[in-house]
């Protein structure tokens, strides 16, 4: 009995060393890649999109409030809403949907029905999101899920190095128009590729709502929740704002801004792939130096971003930190949330936007302060702070269990495997 642990254990380590990701996680990157291109793209398309369409730089600004609207409340509806669908099949419609959104939204010359299709787009996107990452994790098992959702989320670092200027400069071409085309189209053929390559599978087995509502009793999946809404809009306040940071504190000029942002969406990349490396050997203790991290760049990016080089390299350093949080963040959420794993990362991608939308309210706000440009990176550093304080329960939470539970019926064993965070 005592050695039936340290045999699991040993088990799970040798599995994550020589496990290698199946081509569907791979496959499944391409599709986050480009639902986080049509997120960030439309900020670069904000301007000749308000004028095509006569509105406001202001008013067209909803169009980002409203896809990140849809991103939280949509993505556990759907995933609740879905939950008996095969996940092959909800990733194709999802892929569908969201092609179909971009289709309407190019033909159309009313605002009012460009912002409904972005709406839509967002619910397909948050679905899309819910259900990869928990296909991700269960192709590669729980002991290697936060490298999974490491290459997952590498697609949302490539949008921001590849993606967005690309379909700036697309926009540039052939007009927003065009970029919506394009990402119709590829996504249409995204649907078909996962609708031929990804094995069929039935639903996971929760197939009521009772059973669903299980997930939203679990303690430490809020905290998890809590702790990335926190970590990501701090962050993301500062990234927000960062384009003022640089020409007005640092002295950039304006042409060299998206060469800085490229850094940031390869400091990103390389960020998300190593949490996934080191994440599944201990996830509490990546996800507290993920935090510390960021909290330090924040920090020090108040007193130096003064001078171009070391404003340069915390740039970079910010998206190798803060980045990391979706690759450690999800699988953590799925595993607290094994009644119902889509449903948990549903919650994942909810609390990503939740904080996204927060610390980008809060940090303009203090962009218009006393503070000035360095408003939105105190505002981030207080968030990030402040997300050590979830991580802080749960790590008391883990050492509490290590030394009461003492033989774990089989539906606690679940939840046990849920609470291994090893430090």
């Amino acid at each position: 009995m005592s050695t039936h642990p340290s045999t699991e254990h040993g088990a799970a380590v040798t599995a994550t060393a020589v496990v290698k990701l199946p081509f569907v996680v791979m496959l499944l990157a391409v599709g986050t890649f480009l639902t986080a291109t049509t997120e960030f793209v439309i900020a670069g398309l904000l301007p000749e999109l308000a004028a095509d369409l006569d509105v406001s730089v202001a008013r067209a600004g909803l169009l980002i409030t409203a896809f990140a609207v849809g991103m939280i409340v949509g993505a556990p509806l759907i995933a609740i809403a879905t939950a008996r669908v095969p996940q092959r099949s909800t990733l194709v419609a999802a892929l569908l949907v969201f092609s179909a959104g971009h289709v309407v939204a190019a033909i159309s010359s009313s605002f009012t029905v460009v912002l409904i299709a972005r709406i839509v787009t967002a619910l397909a996107t948050g679905t899309f999101l819910a259900v990869a990452a928990a296909v991700a994790v269960a192709a590669v098992g729980a002991a290697n899920g936060a490298r999974a959702m490491g290459t997952l989320m590498s697609g949302v670092a490539l949008a921001t190095v590849v993606g967005v200027p690309l379909g700036s400069f697309v926009g540039q071409l052939v007009g927003w128009r065009g970029v919506f085309w394009g990402l119709a189209v590829v996504s249409a053929f995204a649907a078909a590729g996962i609708a031929r390559l990804v094995p069929h599978s039935d639903r996971e087995t929760t197939s009521s709502l009772r059973e669903q509502a299980g997930v939203l009793t679990q303690g430490r999946l809020w905290l998890v929740l809590a702790a990335t809404a926190l970590v990501t809009g701090g962050f993301m306040a500062a990234f927000s704002f960062v384009s003022p940071l640089l020409t007005e504190r640092t002295g950039l000029s304006g042409n060299v801004v998206p060469l800085v942002l490229v850094g940031f969406g390869v400091g990103s990349l390389i960020g998300t792939n190593l949490a996934g490396r080191f994440g599944d050997r201990g996830p509490l203790r990546t996800f507290t130096v993920i935090t510390l991290s960021s909290t330090a760049v924040l920090l020090l990016l108040i007193p130096l971003s003064t001078m171009t080089v070391p404003t340069i390299v915390l740039v970079v350093l910010l998206g190798a930190s803060g980045m990391a949080v979706t690759a450690i963040a999800t699988p953590l959420a799925v595993r607290f949330g094994h009644y119902s794993p889509s449903l948990a990362a549903a919650l994942a991608v909810s609390a990503f936007n939740v904080g996204i939308a927060a610390g980008s309210a809060v940090a303009g706000a203090a962009l218009e302060s006393s503070l000035g440009t360095t408003g939105p990176q105190v505002v981030g550093a207080v968030m990030v702070l402040l997300g050590l304080v979830p991580l802080a329960v749960l790590g008391a939470l883990r050492a509490t269990a290590s030394t009461t539970d003492r033989g774990p019926t089989e539906p606690d064993r679940a939840a046990a495997l849920a609470g291994e965070l090893a430090v």
